[in-house]
C-alpha cells in the first residue's frame, strides 16, 4: 500500500485589519489589542508619516472652528489626553512631548464676541509672553499641545510591544468579500485574512472599495524654526495670520494653510515666506531663528467637515476617517468609540452624525 503524506499549511488570520497607520489607525490597533484582539495594520507607506507627521498638534477642545456636532467628542478626547499619552509612554518607554502651558489666542474680528460669550479669560499677552509684539487684546485657553511626530513614534513602538502586526510599503487595493461579508484585504503583493476591516486611510480612504467614502486631501503647509532661546515662547500662539507651537526641544512650528490642491504635497516658497513673516510680526526676536524645514501634509476632509465613524452597510467593514484638522486631538476618543463598536458594545457617544450612511 502506498501511503502519501500531506503537509497542512496554516494561513494566518487576524481578528481585525486596520487600513492606515496614522495616529488614528495606530491608536485603534492598540485599543483593540488591549481587548485581546489580534490586529494587523496595513500602511501604504511608513506608519505615521502622512497627515499625522505633518500636523501641528494643538489639542483644541472648545473652540471656534470646531463644528457643533463634533464638540462633545472633541471635549471628551481632550480630557482623555493626559492618560492616553502617559499609557503610550509607559508601553513604549518613550516620550510624546505633551505640553500644558496653554494657548494665547488673538481672535479675528469675527471671533472676538464669541470669545467673550464662551467666557474665555482676557489677558495681557506680554505678561504671559514678553517676546510677543504689540498690545492687541487676547484670550487665554487651557489647552494642551503634543508633538505629533513624537506621538506617532511612541504609538508605533507601543503597538509593536503589544504584538500588533504591520505590513508597510504597499497600499490596500481591495477589501475582500465572501458571501457579502468581509474576509480581508488585498495589496499588490498579497492578501490578508480577517473577519473585520477598518478603513483608517485618511485622505486615501475614498479610493478603497466597496464604499466610495467622500474623503479628499486638504493641503496644509508649515515650517519649523529653531528658537534662539529654548523657552523664548512657551505658550501656543494663535492669530488670524498664523499659529505658533513651541516644542520642548526649542523648535517652533509655524502654520498652516488650508488649500484644495489634490494630492500635491509640494511647498510654495511664497507661502512659506508669508508664514515666516507672520511669525516675525508676532515675535520679532524670531529674526534670529534658523529655519529648520518646511513641509506640506494632506488632511482628510469630508463634505461637511465631520469625520466618518462606525459601521458600514457591509457586514464586518468599518470606517474611521475624515478627521480633517482634528486627527491628533480625536485619536483617543476615536479609538475608544470604534473599539466599542467593533466589540459590539454600546458607545457612550452617539455616532449617528458621523455615520457613512449620511452620504448615500
Amino acid at each position: 500500500m502506498l501511503l502519501r503524506s500531506f503537509t497542512i499549511v496554516s494561513v494566518k488570520t487576524w481578528d481585525v485589519i486596520t487600513i492606515g497607520g496614522g495616529i488614528i489607525g495606530l491608536s485603534l490597533a492598540i485599543a483593540l489589542r488591549k481587548q485581546g484582539a489580534s490586529v494587523l495594520v496595513v500602511e501604504r507607506g511608513e506608519p505615521g508619516r502622512e497627515a499625522s507627521h505633518a500636523a501641528g498638534g494643538m489639542l483644541v477642545d472648545c473652540l471656534l472652528e470646531t463644528p457643533t456636532a463634533l464638540q462633545a467628542l472633541a471635549t471628551a478626547s481632550a480630557k482623555m489626553y493626559p492618560e492616553f499619552a502617559h499609557e503610550l509612554e509607559v508601553e513604549s518607554g518613550m516620550k510624546a512631548d505633551l505640553r500644558d502651558q496653554g494657548t494665547i489666542l488673538f481672535p479675528g474680528p469675527q471671533h472676538s464676541e464669541d470669545c467673550e460669550r464662551l467666557g474665555l479669560t482676557a489677558v495681557k499677552p506680554s505678561e504671559l509672553e514678553p517676546a510677543l509684539a504689540g498690545a492687541q487684546p487676547a484670550f487665554y485657553l487651557r489647552e494642551c499641545s503634543v508633538d505629533p511626530r513624537a506621538l506617532c513614534a511612541v504609538a508605533l513602538k507601543a503597538a509593536k510591544n503589544l504584538n500588533v502586526d504591520f505590513s508597510s510599503g504597499d497600499p490596500v487595493t481591495a477589501v475582500n468579500l465572501s458571501d457579502s461579508h468581509i474576509s480581508g484585504v488585498t495589496t499588490p503583493k498579497t492578501s490578508f485574512l480577517a473577519a473585520k476591516v477598518v478603513n483608517c486611510a485618511g485622505a486615501w480612504a475614498g479610493q478603497i472599495g466597496p464604499h466610495p467614502f467622500p474623503t479628499r486631501p486638504v493641503k496644509g503647509q508649515m515650517l519649523c524654526l529653531a528658537m534662539p532661546k529654548r523657552e523664548l515662547i512657551r505658550h501656543v500662539i494663535r492669530s488670524p495670520k498664523a499659529y505658533l507651537i513651541p516644542r520642548s526641544d526649542g523648535r517652533l512650528l509655524v502654520g498652516a494653510t488650508v488649500e484644495e490642491a489634490g494630492f500635491d504635497k509640494r511647498t510654495d516658497p511664497s507661502i512659506i515666506q508669508g508664514l515666516h513673516r507672520a511669525a516675525l510680526e508676532l515675535v520679532p526676536k524670531l529674526r534670529d531663528a534658523k529655519i529648520l524645514e518646511d513641509w506640506a501634509g494632506l488632511r482628510p476632509g469630508t463634505p461637511d467637515a465631520l469625520p466618518i465613524l462606525g459601521r458600514t452597510a457591509t457586514p464586518g467593514y468599518y470606517v474611521a476617517t475624515g478627521h480633517f484638522r482634528d486627527g491628533i486631538l480625536l485619536a483617543p476618543i476615536t479609538a475608544k468609540v470604534m473599539t466599542a463598536t467593533l466589540e459590539g458594545q454600546k458607545s457612550e457617544h452617539d455616532l449617528t452624525a458621523f455615520s457613512a450612511a449620511r452620504f448615500r
